[in-house]
């Protein structure tokens, strides 16, 4: 094993025993301040269940209506007309909505394609380069209490639409033959 896997090993224990080290030199009740952060972290888990509960049955009636489904359909001409291959439309459209999805759809693209496959690139570059938008928004702003999230959600929708067409973009210009 190298030295950069025994330092990885090694770094969390040894951070966190530093941590404790340094708050018990500075007189900081660490073990007790380490259960009240303990109390907070978990007050504000439970505080974020009915938001993202309600995210869930949004998704699922999202997905379950087949509106998920038109919308792909709707989107598959304009995506074939500019060369991008019909399997990665339904990753680019759940990636802002499910993490997990999307990660499971990627890796059957990947299973199925090949990891070295344009497919298979251009839906690993476009997991990568986009994020779980109203995850995101769910779960931090209702953890904090914000109720108007409109521009945060144009801004992330806008940044996940920005990664998608660099992924088609970038790949496209380096691997497609």
């Amino acid at each position: 094993m190298g030295w950069l896997s025994e330092l990885s090993i090694w770094f969390i224990p040894l951070l966190i025993g530093g941590i404790l080290l340094y708050g018990t030199m500075k007189k900081v009740p660490t073990y007790e301040t380490f259960v009240e952060g303990a109390k907070e972290g978990f007050g504000m888990a439970v505080s974020i269940i009915p938001y993202l509960v309600g995210m869930m049955v949004a998704i699922s009636v999202f997905r379950a209506s087949g509106a998920l489904d038109f919308v792909m359909n709707a989107l598959s001409p304009f995506f074939y007309a500019i060369g991008v291959p019909a399997e990665v439309v339904p990753l680019a459209l759940l990636r802002p909505i499910s993490g997990t999805g999307a990660l499971a759809l990627m890796s059957d693209l990947t299973a199925t394609h090949g990891p070295d496959s344009f497919i298979g690139r251009l839906a690993a570059t476009m997991q990568g380069s986009t994020d779980t938008t109203f995850y995101i928004l769910t779960v931090y702003f209702g953890a904090v209490g914000v109720k108007k999230m409109g521009d945060a959600l144009k801004v992330g929708l806008l940044a996940d639409a920005v990664g998608i067409i660099a992924s088609i973009v970038i790949i496209t210009v380096l691997f497609h033959a």
